[in-house]
């Protein structure tokens, strides 16, 4: 599933060919990914200009001079395609200006596109209740020691809940822990403060490089470009179960929550 480094990356492709232009048309090639498309979406975008592209979490999100954000969700395989020499049978949303073609396609449709005035962005339901964004002034060590406390539940799981770290998904929080030396089996009230001190800046430091590689290529995952993400050669854990880690031990895995857990138990304390 493209996680935030790969929403960003897309945002950030997405931006040069979008922000400014006025979109001309708009084409559903079916009635619903996740859920059904608004209804008049193509009526509210047709005309409207893009003035600008975000991100919150794992969404991007495209404002429109209309005071509309339309705001996608890629699912576990969405991507954009920009200016495709022909259309592909999941190219299920198209979006034209004078310059682009845009189509986003989604093989699993397990992605959603959804339509709200950008005055109640904050409150649009998967919204409400996240947490602070991962690469903002808002995630601090004080912040989790505060929203950690006496949790019995695993640090890796929290880390995951969206209600604690907004955008933060099974991969990066394994390098991230890795990272900072912490075990993901830790019971998230017995991290110490002083290892929150190293969590947050290794949180931030395993999505900008990310970010920076392109996102990881897991699957079905590509730049709106059709570039491949990179990121993927720079593990240091994720996936490399029975590998030999930097520190003379050996990478292991174990499944929780329904996901992998790849660590170090000779370095993860």
């Amino acid at each position: 599933m493209p996680e935030l480094p790969e929403v960003e990356t897309t945002v950030r492709g997405l931006r040069p060919v979008l922000e400014g232009q006025r979109i001309t048309a708009v084409q559903l090639r079916r009635p619903d990914l996740r859920r059904a498309f608004p209804e008049d979406l193509g009526q509210r975008l047709t005309g409207a200009t893009v003035t600008a592209l975000g991100r919150r979490a794992k969404y991007g999100l495209i404002d429109t001079d209309r005071g509309d954000t339309m705001i996608f969700h890629l699912g576990m395989s969405g991507r954009w395609r920009v200016d495709p020499v022909e259309l592909l049978t999941h190219d299920h949303l198209i979006l034209e200006t004078a310059r682009h073609r845009l189509a986003l396609n989604d093989a699993r449709r397990f992605g959603s596109v959804d339509l709200v005035p950008t005055a109640a962005l904050a409150a649009f339901p998967a919204f409400l209740a996240l947490g602070p964004e991962p690469l903002g002034p808002d995630l601090t060590a004080a912040y989790l020691h505060r929203m950690l406390k006496d949790r019995i539940a695993s640090i890796k799981l929290m880390l995951l809940d969206q209600r604690i770290v907004a955008g933060l998904g099974n991969i990066y929080v394994c390098e991230a822990l890795f990272l900072a030396g912490i075990s993901p089996k830790r019971a998230a009230g017995k991290v110490s403060r002083a290892k929150l001190e190293r969590l947050v800046p290794a949180i931030r430091t395993v999505l900008l490089a990310a970010i920076e590689a392109g996102g990881s290529t897991l699957r079905d995952y590509a730049k709106p470009d059709g570039e491949l993400g990179y990121f993927s050669k720079q593990f240091a854990v994720y996936g490399r179960e029975g590998q030999p880690c930097a520190c003379g031990g050996l990478v292991q895995r174990y499944a929780e929550g329904g996901r992998s857990t790849f660590w170090c138990p000779t370095c993860q304390r």
